[in-house]
């Protein structure tokens, strides 16, 4: 494999290394030496030692002294401890968006997103779904302009993603309810209902918890 743009060699490393994480082909405390991966990618170390300083900054390694970088442990305590900051997160959007749309077109990117995801669950499309299902997040960063909490929540997304594609057989017959619960989102949010809107996202995030930890513990 080669990789071009060198002014971002490092992130499309750490996006190569993320994938494999995600889909579970890097195994939980599986080694990750910088030499292989070098040769594999055909890469310099120091951009190999950048991308492993972004995987640890996202949460899917973690880097011990003297023993290097190693696939970090998905355990109970960790998803209940992603899902839960997550859930605090996501309310802090909803409220942003409530509070600043002003005009319906202010709402138009999440209208496009719901095609996108009804497009998906009629192609029976996860990996396209649970995508789309992200833009939500990102369709409301303008709104909060708060540059910490868009960059805490893109930080944590390779975790979550890692969560979802560990019950990605569960989540298959989730897609209905999720639309269900973006129409209910959004009906929360014309109405500018801070207090729906987080008990949509408080009832989604833990609902979403149970089927990961459910799956953790068929393991």
């Amino acid at each position: 494999m080669t990789f071009k743009a060198p002014d971002s060699l490092a992130e499309q490393i750490a996006h190569y290394l993320a994938e494999r994480i995600i889909r579970g082909e890097l195994k939980e405390r599986e080694r990750i030496q910088e030499q292989k991966v070098t040769q594999a990618l055909n890469v310099s170390r120091g951009s190999v030692r950048e991308a492993l300083l972004i995987l640890e900054r996202r949460h899917l390694i973690v880097i011990l002294p003297r023993r290097g970088a190693q696939v970090s442990e998905l355990t109970a305590h960790h998803v209940a401890s992603l899902y839960a900051l997550s859930i605090e997160l996501y309310a802090m959007l909803a409220r942003a968006v409530i509070e600043r749309w002003q005009v319906e077109a202010d709402l138009a990117p999440f209208l496009d997103i719901q095609r996108r995801l009804q497009d998906s669950l009629e192609r029976s499309d996860i990996g396209a779904f649970v995508e789309s299902s992200f833009d939500v997040m990102r369709a409301a960063f303008p709104f909060a302009d708060n540059p910490y909490l868009q960059e805490t929540l893109e930080n944590l997304l390779p975790a979550i993603s890692r969560t979802y594609h560990l019950a990605l057989e569960r989540r298959k017959g989730e897609m209905g309810q999720f639309m269900n619960t973006f129409a209910s989102l959004l009906q929360a949010i014309i109405a500018r209902d801070h207090a729906r809107a987080r008990e949509v996202l408080q009832a989604y995030g833990e609902h979403n918890c149970q089927l990961v930890l459910a799956t953790l513990a068929e393991r």
